[in-house]
């Protein structure tokens, strides 16, 4: 009777070392996923911000340019402006679930590698 006693015990003692194994595990895979995201994210968006200011000046000197062929400063600022919600008209009628399952893609690869 002790005999079977000490095994329960001794597959209790087992049981709960492995759950607490597990739970580390799932700690430490979370934990991973998370640093990596983010370790990811931060390079991205630095990337993200010197193109925006790259595009910011580039298309302020194409308004400029474009104002001085045409005679008028500000018609250059209504042509470049134009062409963006040209563009911002075509993304989202024609383009919008293109680029949200591109996205979606990114972050599932991101998540899952």
């Amino acid at each position: 009777m002790e005999e079977n006693t000490n095994l329960i015990e001794s597959l209790l003692e087992r049981a709960a070392d492995y759950g607490k194994t597990s739970y580390e595990l799932v700690k430490l895979n979370v934990i991973d996923k998370t640093t990596n995201s983010i370790s990811s994210f931060v390079p991205n968006t630095v990337v993200f911000l010197v193109l925006s200011t790259v595009m910011l000046f580039l298309n302020l000197g194409m308004a400029l340019w474009i104002g001085k062929l045409v005679g008028e400063m500000f018609y250059g600022f209504f042509i470049v402006a134009a062409f963006y919600a040209f563009l911002a008209f075509i993304m989202y009628f024609f383009l919008r679930k293109w680029v949200k399952r591109v996205f979606y893609d990114y972050m599932i690869r991101q998540l899952l590698s």
